[in-house]
């Protein structure tokens, strides 16, 4: 066990790309890696949709099902992450769908990311550029904020964390979501918008986004 844990120390640096060629070769090890590296932010992303702790395990042990089973036909024309990303979401809708919880979804519009999830990475005052010392002392404006966002509408919820707390790059938005550059541009800009005008009579003058 010790042998492993130290090769693993010396693997955390390693690209998603050769961990993924590692384990389409049979490699469990270079699997559960992988597993490793993304269960949190899968659960993460289960909840956000599910808003159910115990459905979200249930459907993120699924989701790596999943990934395992269908990991050969992963060309690497996108990242891993885009690709686990758009598995996770469609697992979650599909579950939705089996529990009637929902009767129709369209994937651009139901694209959920952790923005609230709590212990997770998340929106924050410091990301929108407002002081964290005192910002994180006002638990109204955090509350706001987290408000704020729920009135967006999903594909601009989504977009605005993408970018923002995912830091994806537009390329990489544009895989995720399905949609040209373009409209990743497009849809971004409006985001940061409605985001500010959703905002910006509890804080004064919005700080900008991007």
């Amino acid at each position: 066990m010790r042998r492993v844990s130290e090769r693993r120390r010396r693997e955390v640096g390693i690209e998603d790309s050769e961990l993924v060629e590692r384990a389409q070769e049979g490699d469990r090890e270079a699997f559960q890696q992988l597993v490793e590296r993304y269960q949190e932010k899968v659960y993460s992303i289960c909840y956000s949709k599910l808003d159910d702790k115990q459905d979200s395990y249930d459907v993120s042990q699924e989701v790596f099902i999943k990934v395992y089973r269908y990991l050969d036909s992963f060309n690497h024309e996108s990242s891993f992450y885009t690709w686990l990303y758009r598995i996770t979401v469609n697992t979650c809708i599909d579950y939705l769908r089996k529990q009637s919880r929902i009767s129709k979804v369209d994937y651009d519009d139901s694209i959920q990311t952790d923005d609230d999830v709590e212990g997770h990475d998340q929106l924050t005052p410091s990301t929108l550029g407002l002081d964290p010392d005192q910002a994180y002392n006002r638990k109204e404006l955090r509350e706001k904020m987290l408000e704020a966002l729920k009135s967006l509408s999903d594909k601009h919820r989504t977009i605005l964390n993408l970018r923002e707390v995912e830091g994806l790059s537009y390329k990489e938005m544009a895989e995720v979501l399905d949609i040209s550059k373009g409209t990743v541009m497009s849809r971004l800009y409006h985001a940061r918008q409605y985001f500010q005008e959703a905002i910006e009579d509890y804080v004064g003058d919005a700080p900008e986004l991007g």
